[in-house]
C-alpha cells in the first residue's frame, strides 16, 4: 500500500472493514477490467483471420459484429437485476465462465468447423455474457469508489485500456506468427478464466458501501410508514441526460476503434501500418488520461472535467478532419483520445451517486451508451459513402459538443463539488431547527423523502425548507 492509498482511504470504514480489504477489492476490480480488455482485444485482433477464413466481405463481417452487439444489449437487459439479486461476485464468476467458453467456442466454430451462422450465435452469447460481466464490475467499482472517498472509476477503466493494449499486442503477434485462431483464443480463455476466478474472491458485497438507514427507512422497515412508489429510472431526466452524455463520449471512443485507422489511410493516403500506428497514439492518450484524470476529478469535480473532455475531443476531431498535414492530424488524434477517455467512467460514477438505486441507474446509462455500438459503425459508414470518411467524423464532433453542454447534469450529489442538501428526514436526537442552523454536510435524498420531511416539519410547526446551494 502506498502513501497515496492511505491518504485516499477514509480513516474510519463502516461494517468493520479494513483499509487492506477495501484496497484489495479495488485491485481485484482493476484486474477484472484488464481481463475484459485483454479478452475483447484478443478477438478483435484476429478479425483479419476470420475474414480470410470465410472469404467474407465487409458487410458479412458487419453481420458477425452485429451479432456481438445484439448479445451485448440483451445482457444489459438482465445485468442489473442479476447483480441486485446475487451480488457482483457471483455474477462475475458465472459470466466469466460463459464468456470464455463462448470465446473458445467461436474460435473452434470458425477455425475448425467453418460455420458462419454458428459463429454469429456464439458471438451473441459472448456479447451477452461480456456485457453482463461489464455491468457487474462497474457496479462493484462504484461501490468501492464510495468507500475510498475519491474518484477511482477512470483508473479502473484505464486498466481496461491497458488490457486492450496487451490483447491487441498478443493478437498481433499471433497473427504475425500464423498461430491458429482456435489455439490463440483457447489460451486467452484459460488465462482469463483462472485469473478472474482467483481475484474475484476479493470482491466484497456492494451493500457494505451503502449509508446507514435514516429515520424514514427505519419507519418503513418497522411498518410505520408505507414505502414510496419509485418511478422507473427510465423516467428520470437526470439518468437519461447522463446516458446521453455517456453515449456521446462512448461514440467518440468506439468510432475511433472502428474508423480511425481507415480514415487516416484513406483521408491522408498513408500506409496501413502508419494508420495502425496512429490508432496506437489514440489508445495511448486515452489510457494515460484515464490514469491521471482522477487528480483533475478530485480537484475540479465532474462538470469542468467533462466540459474539458468534450472540448478536447471536438478540437482533436476537427484537427483530424481538416488538418493540412499528417503531423497535425496525429496531434488531433492524441487530443481526441484524451477527450474520449473520461466520459464513460465519469458517467457511470454519476449514475451510481445514490447507492439505493445505483444498480438500475448504472444499467440504464450503460444501455444507452452501448446503443452507440449498434448505431455508430453503420452510421459512420453510410455517411462516409456520401461525404467521405473524414467528413463523416463531424457527427462525432456534434455529439461531443452535446455531451459537454449536458455535463452539469452529471454533477456530484454529495461531496465538496456538489450542491448542498440537508436531510430533514433524519434529524436523529437533534431537532430540525438545530440542524438547519448547524449542519454543513451533504446528503442525498429523494423527492419522496423531501415531501415526507416537509409534512413532518409542518406538524412540528417548523415550516417548509428549501434546498441550499453553495454560496447562498
Amino acid at each position: 500500500m502506498t502513501a497515496s492509498d492511505s491518504a485516499a482511504t477514509p480513516p474510519s470504514l463502516p461494517h468493520g472493514l479494513t483499509t487492506h480489504q477495501v484496497l484489495s477489492w479495488r485491485n481485484a476490480i482493476a484486474t477484472l477490467f484488464a481481463l475484459a480488455g485483454f479478452s475483447f482485444a484478443s478477438w478483435v485482433g484476429r478479425i483479419p483471420t476470420v475474414r480470410d477464413t470465410f472469404d467474407a466481405s465487409h458487410s458479412e463481417i458487419g453481420v458477425l459484429l452485429f451479432g456481438l452487439a445484439i448479445g451485448s444489449l440483451l445482457g444489459l437487459v438482465v445485468a442489473g437485476k442479476l447483480v441486485e439479486r446475487f451480488g457482483a461476485r457471483i455474477v462475475v464468476r458465472a459470466c466469466v465462465l460463459l464468456f470464455v467458453a463462448s470465446l473458445a467456442a467461436t474460435a473452434i466454430i470458425i477455425g475448425l468447423v467453418g460455420s458462419f451462422f454458428g459463429a454469429v450465435i456464439s458471438l451473441a452469447v459472448f456479447g451477452l455474457a461480456f456485457s453482463t460481466y461489464d455491468v457487474a464490475i462497474n457496479l462493484s467499482g462504484t461501490a468501492n469508489e464510495r468507500l475510498l472517498g475519491r474518484s477511482s472509476m477512470p483508473t479502473l477503466h484505464g486498466f481496461y485500456s491497458l488490457g486492450t493494449m496487451a490483447g491487441a499486442g498478443f493478437g498481433a503477434a499471433a497473427e504475425a506468427l500464423h498461430v491458429p485462431l482456435a489455439t490463440h483464443l483457447i489460451v486467452v480463455s484459460i488465462i482469463v478464466l483462472i485469473t478472474a476466478l482467483v481475484v474475484s474472491a476479493f470482491i466484497l458485497p456492494e451493500r457494505l458501501a451503502d449509508p446507514p438507514p435514516n429515520t424514514v427507512e427505519i419507519k418503513i422497515a418497522a411498518g410505520e410508514l408505507t414505502a414510496p412508489k419509485l418511478k422507473s429510472v427510465w423516467l428520470e431526466p437526470r439518468t437519461i441526460l447522463i446516458g446521453i452524455i455517456v453515449l456521446g463520449m462512448a461514440f467518440a471512443e468506439g468510432s475511433a476503434i472502428d474508423w480511425l485507422a481507415l480514415a487516416m489511410v484513406d483521408g491522408y493516403e498513408i500506409s496501413n501500418a502508419f494508420g495502425t500506428l496512429i490508432f496506437g497514439v489514440f489508445v495511448t492518450a486515452m489510457t494515460a488520461t484515464r490514469f491521471f484524470g482522477v487528480r483533475a476529478l478530485d480537484r475540479f469535480g465532474r462538470v469542468p472535467v467533462l466540459r474539458a473532455s468534450a472540448g478536447l475531443a471536438a478540437a482533436g476531431l476537427l484537427l483530424v478532419i481538416f488538418s493540412p498535414a499528417v503531423w497535425l492530424a496525429v496531434v488531433g488524434t492524441a487530443l481526441w483520445g484524451a477527450g474520449a477517455a473520461l466520459g464513460f467512467p465519469v458517467g457511470i460514477s454519476a449514475a451510481a451517486d445514490d447507492p439505493k438505486r445505483a444498480t438500475a441507474r448504472v444499467t440504464a446509462v450503460a444501455t444507452i451508451a452501448y446503443a452507440s455500438t449498434l448505431i455508430g459503425p453503420p452510421m459512420i459508414g453510410v455517411l462516409s459513402d456520401q461525404v467521405g470518411v473524414l467528413n463523416a467524423l463531424l457527427l462525432i464532433v456534434v455529439l461531443a459538443i452535446i455531451s459537454g453542454l449536458l455535463s452539469p447534469y452529471a454533477r456530484e450529489l454529495a461531496g465538496r463539488h456538489a450542491y448542498s442538501y440537508i436531510d430533514f428526514s433524519s434529524p436523529g436526537p437533534t431537532s430540525a431547527a438545530v440542524s438547519i442552523a448547524t449542519t454543513e454536510m451533504h446528503f442525498v435524498i429523494t423527492p419522496e423523502q423531501i415531501e415526507e420531511a416537509q409534512r413532518e416539519n409542518e406538524r412540528r410547526g417548523l415550516g417548509k425548507f428549501k434546498r441550499k446551494r453553495p454560496g447562498k
